[in-house]
């Protein structure tokens, strides 16, 4: 009989890994509290905006605007840096939808660079040939949780004049050269979606050290209203509209409704408490495992820059060479790792760009590309870095997998250890 749980072996374990999310009395309490308050919206209490200051220190940043979810965070930073109908910006295709769909809705044109096939984050060696007169801003992944090579990006920002948008919905918490993940560019888009690392079910931020922009994503996630500073003034280009500032049924901007109620508030405060430790227990174990699935024949971790002084882990990556395993495609692999107890994902089955909203331009009413770019097909993108990782590459192990033992990280190298031991079998 084979030795392979697939073919009825023995499993190198049956004991599940930990589940996502983590939550304790302290935050049903928590949120009771609010409930029993009766204020529950953030417009008359105070919990978003103690969440507020308190998240912007954690991460660094001098501002910060709590909102409805990561998607709304990167459109408003994209319409708080300028971006107009028939602007690109440059995005990479190994990413959530939201990266590029936050462009469309901005009545803009993504502009697809390859990753880094060592760490799957945008390649900063290729950027600049994608720039174009109309190209004018970067949103950098930071995908996994590993910082990107900001040095390179800030460089080329700086002499194209391009904004920078990070997507750090992945990386909060995280850092580059010590400096947090979304404190880098203008403007960082943060997630609290179920699946993140400090969840809410849903929810989002936006951190930046400029205080205008700050004023404009606030009216912007507030249905255009102004609130001016205690002196009476508001900063940069808002100032020409002081004198009508502060007034509830005043719009100024292109705003709507994407404030974060009190409830969720109160539970990312009450987790918050939790972070530090749980990020330090994912980055020690996706250290450890980096090391010893390094052993396996066929198993690349990826690479970790030194300019990433801290890794949030939000996923474990590696990558897998089908050559070393007798040739058998990744789902196979895969299939065979879930029997032993070590259940992992093939990670985006495409680029974004061979999506059909991509291919057939289902854009709506956003039709910015047609006056910019009329002959846009990305049908004839190539990343061949990001296509070969969809294709049978990239495994994925969920954050929360992270936070076992090290017996746990051991059952992990021991099960991917043995199915490659025993390929010809798979």
């Amino acid at each position: 009989m084979s030795k392979l749980a697939l073919h009825g072996g023995k499993p190198v374990r049956t004991k599940p890994f930990p589940g996502w999310p983590f939550f304790s009395e302290a935050d049903a309490q928590a949120v009771a509290r609010v409930v029993l308050s009766g204020v529950w919206g953030c417009t008359t209490g105070k919990i978003v905006g103690q969440f507020e200051e308190t998240f912007a220190e954690f991460q660094g940043a001098r501002y910060g605007v709590a909102l409805t979810n990561g998607t709304t965070a990167l459109r408003l930073a994209l319409l708080a840096v300028g971006i107009e109908e028939g602007d690109e910006v440059i995005v990479p295709p190994y990413t959530f939808l939201a990266t590029a769909t936050a462009v469309i809705e901005c009545n803009a044109v993504p502009v697809f660079v390859d990753i880094d096939p060592e760490t799957y984050n945008l390649d900063p060696r290729l950027i600049e040939a994608a720039i174009t007169p109309r190209t004018r801003a970067i949103i950098p992944v930071h995908f996994a949780g590993q910082a990107c090579d900001m040095s390179r990006i800030l460089a080329i920002a700086k002499k194209h004049k391009l904004k920078i948008v990070e997507d750090a919905c992945h990386g909060w918490n995280g850092r580059w050269k010590n400096k947090g993940l979304g404190c880098i560019g203008e403007l960082g888009a943060i997630s609290f979606q179920a699946s993140k690392n400090l969840t809410a079910g849903e929810g989002g931020f936006l951190t930046t050290d400029s205080e205008e922009l700050y004023a404009i994503v606030k009216s912007l996630h507030n249905c255009g209203r102004l609130k001016p500073r205690p002196d009476g003034t508001l900063p940069g280009r808002l100032a020409v509209h002081e004198k009508a500032a502060g007034n509830w049924y005043a719009h100024f901007l292109i705003g709507g409704n994407h404030r974060m109620t009190e409830m969720q508030a109160a539970l990312l405060l009450s987790q918050l408490k939790r972070v530090k430790k749980q990020t330090d227990r994912r980055e020690v174990n996706a250290f450890y495992l980096d090391r010893e699935l390094a052993k396996v024949p066929g198993i690349r971790p990826m690479r970790r820059d030194s300019f990433a002084t801290r890794v949030t882990a939000h996923l474990y990556m590696f990558r897998y060479d089908a050559a070393r395993f007798d040739g058998k495609p990744r789902q196979r692999f895969l299939t065979a790792l879930k029997a032993e107890g070590v259940n992992a994902s093939p990670g985006y089955p495409m680029p974004l760009y061979k999506q059909p909203l991509f291919l057939e331009k289902n854009f709506g009413p956003y039709t910015g590309w047609k006056h910019s770019r009329p002959d846009l097909d990305y049908g004839r993108v190539s990343c061949p870095a990001c296509e070969k990782a969809c294709a049978g590459e990239a495994v994925w192990l969920s954050q929360s997998t992270l936070l076992g033992s090290r017996r746990d990280m051991d059952d992990i190298v021991k099960a991917v250890a043995k199915v490659q031991q025993y390929a010809t079998e798979l």
